[in-house]
């Protein structure tokens, strides 16, 4: 190779090397990408490099600006941003009250987890409520026409005013849009579509960044609600460049495991409405049906009599529900006891027991422990430790805990502190026919003034909870 003389000059052109999966720059050719690990990526690309300009007595030239149109908000009425209902309780929940005309809106989840489902039932349904010249419009990449009639009749979904592309070119879909203008638009997936614009494979950083930026102006222009759907990771991240959240107006993840039948929709991000709601739905042969009591499914099988075994109650958004705390306590065949959770952090587990040995003198070393939330609900509030640790003694001692619920988060002093949205909890636990309820002592005068009936209790560390479970 000839080696390049040295110039006050850079050249205007430089050869490097584009991995067409991931957009990585390389100086020189490979046969793997070193940043995504994909083989036979890498192809020559040229680099502009700008000219410096020489400032000998030169003076630099002035930028010059095009002012932008102005818009006054009084032109806008209240009318012009109204939101599109569903049809969907639990969903239009989960967006703050329904559709915002003109909004982009990412839904993800694992494969499998019922997106699509989601997608079609949420199509189907604005589709019933269509004029004669509106249309829905469903753009599936991943399944066929015939395919997607099929899951349409297992859900017993509507098929007029619904309409089906399967073109994979982001402009062939935007075209059809704007010449159709729909009053809903699905795109499922957007690992799936590609822009001819960008030399690179569909489901690669560069084309999921430039096909959300096109249909972001899409939306904005035409008006028009466009939800479209993603895979996750094995983290639980949508799968793509983590831009694609900033972009988008609203991000929701459909939660839940295969092996149970429920589905919770979250929102993550949501530009038009408030984060702390949350969808519940049970997956059934004719699709998702949205729970209007979660606390009943949670509880369908409880019994009270079963040792190991205490309720509390969670919130999610404004809803209290009531979930099942489950407790195993045996005594370990081996030298290092077991710590094992379903559906709780495992560390907050072996902390809960930590504190119940240093400050209850409830020593479990040689002792193998289970827990495990019914349903497969995820808990992620520490609301839940007080359960946890009433679920743990009652396995410890074989004694049953009744019909009760015990509410509380445990600090590393074995004091258990208060928890938000007391009322709300105590509520829900009276109103499902529970007799006691466990509160921290610092909330019993605000939830004994809210509640009249039943036992309330006040309990002001693990050492005293400890005392009640004999």
């Amino acid at each position: 190779m000839v080696a390049l003389k040295e110039s006050n000059m850079p050249t205007s052109r430089e050869l490097i090397f584009v991995c067409t999966k991931c957009d990585a720059p390389f100086s020189k050719w490979s046969g793997r990408c070193f940043e995504c690990g994909a083989w036979g990526t890498l192809q020559e690309s040229s680099l502009e490099i700008a000219e410096r300009e020489k400032i000998n007595g030169k003076k630099l030239k002035r930028l010059e600006y095009s002012a932008g149109v102005l818009s006054d908000f009084d032109t806008v009425t209240a009318s012009q941003f109204s939101r599109m209902k569903t049809g969907m309780d639990e969903f239009d929940r989960v967006l703050g009250g329904g559709m915002v005309h003109g909004s982009l809106m990412l839904i993800g989840g694992d494969p499998g987890i019922g997106k699509s489902t989601l997608c079609l039932q949420v199509a189907s349904l604005i589709a019933r409520s269509l004029k004669e010249d509106e249309c829905v419009l469903y753009v599936s990449l991943e399944e066929s026409l015939e395919q997607v009639r099929m899951r349409l009749d297992r859900v017993g979904g509507a098929t007029k005013g619904l309409r089906y592309l399967g073109n994979a070119e982001s402009s062939a879909i935007i075209g059809a849009i704007i010449k159709h203008k729909p009053r809903f638009v699905v795109v499922d997936s957007i690992q799936t579509v590609k822009s001819s614009d960008i030399p690179s494979e569909a489901g690669s950083v560069a084309q999921i960044r430039a096909c959300t930026v096109q249909f972001l102006e899409c939306a904005k222009q035409c008006g028009i609600p466009l939800m479209i759907t993603g895979h996750v990771t094995k983290e639980g991240y949508v799968a793509g460049p983590k831009m694609l959240e900033h972009l988008v107006d609203v991000v929701m993840y459909l939660e839940g495991d295969e092996t149970h039948l429920y589905r919770l929709l979250r929102a993550v991000k949501n530009r038009f409405g408030s984060l702390h709601e949350v969808g519940v739905f049970e997956m059934m042969e004719k699709g998702l049906v949205p729970v209007a009591n979660p606390s009943q499914l949670f509880l369908e099988q409880h019994a009270s009599a079963l040792t190991g075994s205490c309720v509390t109650v969670v919130i999610e958004g404004v809803r209290p529900f009531l979930i099942e705390i489950q407790a195993l306590v045996t005594h370990t065949n081996f030298g290092y006891p077991k710590r094992t959770a379903d559906g709780i952090d495992v560390n907050r587990i072996q902390l809960i027991i930590a504190i119940l040995n240093k400050r209850a003198g409830v020593n479990l070393g040689m002792h193998d422990v289970y827990i495990n939330v019914v349903g497969g609900y995820k808990v992620r509030q520490p609301s839940v430790d007080a359960a946890v640790v009433a679920a743990l003694l009652s396995a410890y001692k074989d004694v049953s805990l009744g019909n009760i619920v015990c509410m509380g988060e445990i600090g590393l002093g074995g004091e258990v502190r208060a928890v938000p949205h007391i009322e709300r909890r105590v509520k829900e636990a009276f109103n499902l026919g529970f007799l006691k309820v466990y509160v921290p002592s610092s909330l019993l005068a605000e939830a004994g003034e809210i509640v009249n009936s039943g036992e309330i209790i006040g309990i002001s560390s693990v050492k005293e909870l400890e005392k009640y479970i004999t």
